[in-house]
């Protein structure tokens, strides 16, 4: 029997998402964990689909070191540029506030990558960033 207690980390993908709903982000963005159906008809108020990337442990049962990737897609390359932007912004200022079921520390910008995604060869690329965020997080 370990002498560590048994803790669950807090599901980040969840904090994220419950954290990036307006007002932080506009009214219309799509914010969830997968791409919604229909994503062309998103476009217009921008797609940010939340995923867990990795990432491990920092201090046994007590915080986790997780990565999120976020795929930002939009009408326009600026538009998906813009909302990257406006995603990490709110996200390091998450840090250091509670959020129902977890704590957040240390939240940095790891990389943002321009890879458009190309839904068929009889269509043209959407504009998509794909985000990647580091964040600390231990439950509340």
């Amino acid at each position: 029997m370990s002498p560590l207690p048994v803790v669950p980390m807090p599901d980040v993908e969840k904090v994220v998402v419950d954290y990036l709903l307006p007002p932080r982000l506009a009214t219309g963005t799509f914010v969830g964990t997968e791409w919604p159906p229909n994503i062309e008809r998103r476009l217009a108020a921008g797609v940010v689909a939340v995923s867990h990337g990795g990432g491990g442990t920092r201090v046994k049962a007590v915080t986790a070191d997780r990565t999120v990737d976020i795929d930002i897609l939009a009408a326009t390359k600026k538009q998906a540029r813009d909302l990257a932007a406006q995603v990490s912004a709110q996200l390091i200022a998450a840090e250091g506030t509670v959020q129902p079921g977890a704590r957040v520390y240390g939240v940095e910008e790891t990389s943002l990558v321009w890879l458009p995604h190309q839904p068929s060869a009889e269509t043209d690329p959407i504009p998509r960033y794909v985000l990647v965020m580091s964040m600390v997080i231990r439950p509340a």
